[in-house]
């Protein structure tokens, strides 16, 4: 499945000028772990991750007084943004995904790039800073952590794993998209999450089957 959606978005963004949105759409096809550091929280390739955390077990005093294994990582800057394209197999680049909104930003560029490739579906999605949507009528968890913390808020439960969550967008579909008729004109909450291990699986599908769309039969 991973595969197959890494050649998908390799086909809808291959005109894609913006190396953000580029490092983005990762997420849809790789595993990232997440790490609160210099006052932001950066995302980092899973893989490439384990790879640094490793090579430190071997060193005690490393493991004990080095800083987290993502400062070991380029982070992606408007300064070295030109330097993606080469290294982007590598996985190497961490997104930052807190402090600005770029790294957030950039992720919704590539999921309504998704949707229209996918489903042919227009959107709007805005950058949410918190969850305080006044017509909280349908949500999408961007993964299996978020769908769970959006269910247990949608039934009013104590949640203290929302502190989980990394991402929240305003979905505005085109007035064209043929929405379930009690839904027409409310905003889709998406939301993203990672799990206790800091970890963070986005299922791109979920953008494509948990929409309140008409089915056409």
């Amino acid at each position: 499945m991973t595969q197959l959606v890494h050649v998908i978005l390799r086909n809808a963004l291959d005109a894609c000028p913006d190396p953000f949105t580029l490092r983005a759409a990762e997420l849809f096809f790789r595993p990232q772990r997440a790490t609160a550091h210099a006052g932001t929280m950066l995302l980092a390739d899973a893989e490439a991750i384990e790879g640094h955390e490793a090579a430190r077990r071997g060193s005690p005093l490393l493991a004990m007084l080095a800083p987290p294994a993502v400062a070991e990582l380029a982070v992606l800057t408007p300064e070295n943004a030109h330097e993606y394209r080469a290294r982007s197999d590598a996985f190497d680049m961490a997104l930052n995904l807190g402090g600005n909104r770029s790294g957030r930003e950039a992720l919704g560029r590539a999921i309504k790039i998704w949707l229209h490739h996918m489903l042919g579906l227009s959107a709007e999605i805005e950058t949410l800073t918190e969850l305080s949507e006044p017509d909280w009528r349908w949500f999408v968890g961007l993964d299996s952590d978020a769908t769970r913390i959006g269910n247990a808020l949608w039934q009013g439960d104590d949640t203290p794993d929302a502190k989980n969550l990394l991402a929240l967008y305003r979905l505005r579909l085109a007035p064209d998209a043929r929405i379930r008729p009690d839904l027409q004109g409310a905003p889709i909450t998406l939301m993203l999450a990672m799990n206790e291990d800091r970890l963070i699986r986005l299922k791109p599908q979920n953008l494509l089957t948990n929409l309140p769309l008409i089915t056409i039969s």
